[in-house]
């Protein structure tokens, strides 16, 4: 959509909020915010003053998230809730998450600055624990608003034995009230998130911005392959029980169930071969399987067939596989009417209504529990990620707020 330099004063103050956002770091040289970090701790309070400079009353809930309202033309009305969260991988890019929360304030700042009020308040939240970097959990933060939280993940430790509960306290939360961020569904009409696409699609295809049709559903597993180890100069090929041959035909044969499926991918991602040694035949591989699709029926399909083609190069080659789940998370559909809303926003923005499926998992995951939710993707370089060379333009992040408004209104109406 042609812009003149005067179109992109959002684009250009998110890109500097963004900035400024970034340089609040645990680690000088590099983007790490991890979750209740004194960089957490720094952010949170500069999220808070931005949300106030909004118009928003802000507040802090028992995990750490932030919550700014906007309230409606008749106040106590439900809320339209806006957000994504504020910690990071480490050594991250700039607008993972970030984006999502400042684009909606400044969404949100908008509205206040046109002394505009909609049917329903606006409350703009910012998730502390999404990545789940620190301790051994994700989705912890929009799991508490949506009352799915398992209240065992308060005593799961960090790498230096810090207990969550007592983290949290050391945050100025109480643990003890965890229950207490739980939204009521009555006060909740809905969810969305503005987040970058994490891939190469809508930069391909020249779109600014698509819909997320689903979030894709996710299973993980673990196998073990074990054969016989042996010495490479004198077992014959004809009789070896290699384990990492039989598990390098296994991971074809997962890339083929996979190429064989629409809108479902199959990674293997880790690999290790034992004992190890250039002069031994594999006695034993570990490796690592993970399956997404928007369509659980499809995922599950597709995990039946790798369990069987992989038992079959099992018996064939004469080694044993053992196969076991670590991850299952079902695909999360976004809702039609707010994907409707923002496909009307992007229609009055001259921008083709894309719809892509999301591969990564997202805060909304967590949140539909509570409510129907929808996200925005936006264009990011390279498809790029988790890395520090993360980037959108101010063009895209111009109109990403122009649709978030546009969005705000059209349901407001």
């Amino acid at each position: 959509m042609p812009k003149t330099t005067s179109a992109l004063q959002f684009g250009r103050a998110l890109m500097q909020r963004l900035d400024a956002l970034a340089a609040v770091t645990d680690e000088p040289g590099g983007l790490t915010r991890l979750y209740l970090s004194p960089a957490h701790e720094s952010a949170a309070e500069l999220v808070g003053d931005w949300m106030r400079e909004a118009g928003m009353s802000v507040r802090m809930d028992a995990l750490g998230t932030v919550v700014g309202r906007y309230e409606a033309a008749l106040s106590g009305q439900p809320a339209l809730l806006i957000g994504s969260h504020i910690d990071t991988v480490r050594d991250a890019g700039k607008y993972d998450g970030n984006l999502g929360v400042l684009a909606g304030i400044a969404a949100v700042d908008e509205l206040h600055r046109s002394k505009e009020r909609l049917a329903f308040a606006v409350e703009v939240v910012a998730f502390g624990d999404e990545e789940g970097v620190r301790f051994p959990a994700t989705l912890s933060s929009s799991r508490a608003i949506a009352g799915t939280l398992d209240p065992a993940v308060l005593q799961s430790k960090d790498g230096d034995g810090i207990v969550l509960a007592d983290a949290l306290r050391g945050f100025g939360c109480d643990p003890t009230a965890w229950a207490s961020a739980r939204m009521r569904r009555e006060d909740v009409i809905g969810y969305l998130e503005a987040h970058i696409e994490q891939g190469p699609v809508l930069e391909a295809e020249g779109l600014p911005l698509g819909i997320v049709t689903a979030i894709a559903g996710a299973t993980r597993m673990s196998v073990t392959v074990e054969g016989m180890a042996g010495h490479a100069g004198t077992v014959p090929m004809e009789l070896r029980r290699d384990a990492l041959a039989a598990a390098a035909e296994m991971v074809l044969a997962i890339e083929a169930v996979a190429l064989a499926r629409r809108e479902l991918v199959a990674t293997v991602g880790t690999i290790e071969a034992k004992p190890g040694a250039v002069n031994v035949v594999p006695g034993a591989t570990r490796f690592t399987i993970d399956v997404r699709s928007p369509d659980d029926p499809t995922r599950k399909a597709a995990e039946t067939e790798i369990e069987s083609r992989l038992g079959e190069i099992a018996a064939r080659r004469k080694v044993t596989v053992a196969l076991g789940r670590t991850h299952d998370a079902p695909a999360t559909p976004c809702d039609p009417r707010l994907m409707g809303a923002l496909e009307t926003a992007l229609g009055k923005a001259g921008i083709a209504p894309r719809r892509l499926v999301s591969g990564a998992g997202h805060d909304a995951m967590a949140v539909a529990a509570l409510c129907p939710v929808a996200m925005l993707f936006v264009r990011c370089s390279g498809g790029i990620s988790h890395n520090p060379a993360e980037s959108i333009t101010t063009e895209d992040a111009d109109v990403t707020v122009r649709v978030l408004l546009e969005t705000l209104r059209g349901l407001g109406g």
